[in-house]
């Protein structure tokens, strides 16, 4: 397989880099203890504004995704595809033709069997909307259930990255909704919040902009493997799970002290220590995979970011230390100074390119401003004021704009309001962002390179880049992966889709009456107890 040699080099990276997945505790599989009926209450890195996980890229929405759907093949830690709600797989010789078989007894939430055919409609929905699910796409033939519980996808040319695509958690990830919820939803969202996975969406106490209540799937039967990640049982020990909105950091530690809350995805950095120095707290998270790289996105369809020269200026402004900074982000916790796309510390690290953004400073760019057809044109800078790396990402981005002779405005709002917003082709120029190295790590699936050239927010094109991403899953080796990467990395560096400010590690906070978390990035909250 073309991937397992990628992954070869990929699985010690996982879960390797910076904080230890030690601080959190492998998560071995337990036997089964009766589930107490408080819930675990817990505050992700912002509202779950859009709850059709086929619908965005924003990560806050995957993980409600985890809860409640369920994917055909999931990731273990050390980077292998298993399956998941798939019993067999059969490839041909020729690989060209994949044969799937659920498991048996799979059921969607209101109580009806997961077919074949919902499978098939929810790959055909999020196929267009996902950088891997678009190359499968179209090296893709047919695909057909041809059984209750069996369907075929039957390959047109050769794509070596068929069950990685299905597995991966890239954003948005495939997960499998029923058929009729698919066919009802159209070109839209999705309306009714039915999935197959370990917890129930309550519609009936969803609150919006409070918090979002999810039951234990009482009829879910997870795999008889241990978890492992995304991958293995998803047993759930808990009896219910709240999802509560707490935009303020400084409220959230107080509440996760008092014991009032018994999770923080993403405290702020600069409350930290104060956690750390707390005995009834843990706080860690592993790095590899899991860590994240900060992005200043550009509007490529709106002046003035839609000249390239005013748009290369900016290699020339933005130093990463200083994003990284104001942050408070303790050193441990970064890795300043990477000029890598494809996420520093993983194999397809490179800086081809990148002399471009060597030696940054506001009186360079103010220079190289002045010699560009830059007109005084505003430009809007959106800034998610309820995640603080958002926050703190855009406000700086803002700054050093105006120091540097920009006419800047900043515009405050959730992030909820800026997924809307960012979808507008005017009205916005940049905004700050982050993206982890399960999605950063390589061309498919990288949101700022693989969205060229096709109705994605930013808008940024470059031919040159279309045919290396369709070579790329028909690579056989790892030096011709390296090879088109590189060449998307000089090609990214001279259209800038966006800018790096920063790679980092997101540690989250927890009471430790929480046991057997599973290290991640990405919230999980089967397999612990409380």
């Amino acid at each position: 397989m073309i991937f397992s040699r990628l992954t070869s080099v990929l699985r010690p990276s996982l879960l390797g880099v910076g904080l230890a997945c030690a601080v959190l505790g492998l998560a071995p599989q337990l036997a089964p203890r009766p589930a107490r009926a408080a819930p675990l209450v817990a505050v992700l890195e912002a509202e779950v504004a859009t709850l059709d996980p086929h619908f965005t890229t924003a990560y806050i929405t995957r993980a409600f995704g985890y809860m409640v759907y369920d994917t055909l093949f999931g990731l273990a830690a050390n980077g292998e595809v298993r399956p998941q709600m798939v019993q067999d797989t059969v490839i041909s010789e020729d690989r060209m033709t994949y044969t799937f078989t659920l498991r048996e007894g799979l059921l969607w939430h209101d109580g009806t069997p997961v077919t074949a055919a919902d499978c098939v409609a929810s790959l055909r929905r999020w196929m267009p909307r996902a950088g891997m699910g678009r190359l499968l796409a179209a090296s893709t033939e047919s695909l057909e259930a041809t059984g209750l519980r069996t369907f075929v996808l039957k390959l047109k040319q050769p794509f070596g990255l068929v069950l990685e695509a299905l597995g991966r958690p890239n954003t948005p990830v495939p997960f499998m909704m029923p058929e009729r919820v698919v066919r009802a939803a159209g070109d839209g969202r999705v309306t009714e919040i039915i999935g197959s996975g370990p917890f129930v969406f309550r519609a009936d106490r969803y609150r919006p902009g409070d918090r979002i209540v999810l039951d234990r799937n009482a009829r879910y039967v997870p795999r008889s493997e241990p978890a492992d990640f995304l991958a293995g049982g998803k047993t759930v020990r808990i009896e219910g799970l709240e999802l509560v909105t707490m935009p303020d950091g400084a409220v959230a530690a107080n509440a996760l002290q008092a014991g009032e809350i018994d999770y923080i995805q993403s405290p702020s950095f600069d409350l930290l220590p104060t956690l750390e120095r707390n005995r009834r707290i843990s706080v860690g998270g592993p790095g590899g995979m899991n860590a994240y790289q900060g992005y200043f996105r550009l509007n490529h369809a709106a002046p003035p970011f839609n000249d390239p020269e005013i748009r290369r200026v900016l290699w020339r402004l933005f130093d990463q230390s200083t994003v990284l900074t104001a942050l408070g982000l303790p050193e441990r916790l970064t890795q300043p100074g990477c000029r890598s796309w494809f996420m520093c510390g993983t194999p397809l690290e490179n800086a081809q390119g990148a002399d471009i953004a060597a030696n940054p400073s506001i009186a360079a760019a103010r220079e190289a401003l002045a010699r560009t057809r830059y007109n005084n044109e505003p430009v809007v800078v959106l800034q998610a004021t309820d995640i603080e790396t958002l926050r703190v990402s855009s406000a700086v981005a803002a700054d050093t704009l105006r120091q540097a002779g920009f006419n800047v405005r900043l515009e405050a709002m959730d992030w909820g309001t800026l997924l809307n917003r960012r979808g507008r082709r005017d009205g916005w120029n940049i905004f700050g962002v982050t993206a982890s190295g399960f999605d950063l790590a390589a061309p498919p699936t990288h949101f700022y390179l693989s969205g060229n050239c096709i109705d994605y927010a930013g808008w940024s094109c470059d031919e040159r880049m279309v045919p290396l991403f369709a070579a790329f899953p028909m690579a056989q080796t790892d030096a011709e992966r390296q090879r088109i990467a590189r060449e998307i990395s000089a090609i990214a560096f001279d259209n800038v889709p966006a800018i790096m400010w920063g790679q980092f590690i997101a540690p989250a906070a927890w009471r430790n009456t929480l046991r057997n978390l599973i290290p991640s990035s990405i919230p999980l909250f089967w397999n612990v107890e409380k």
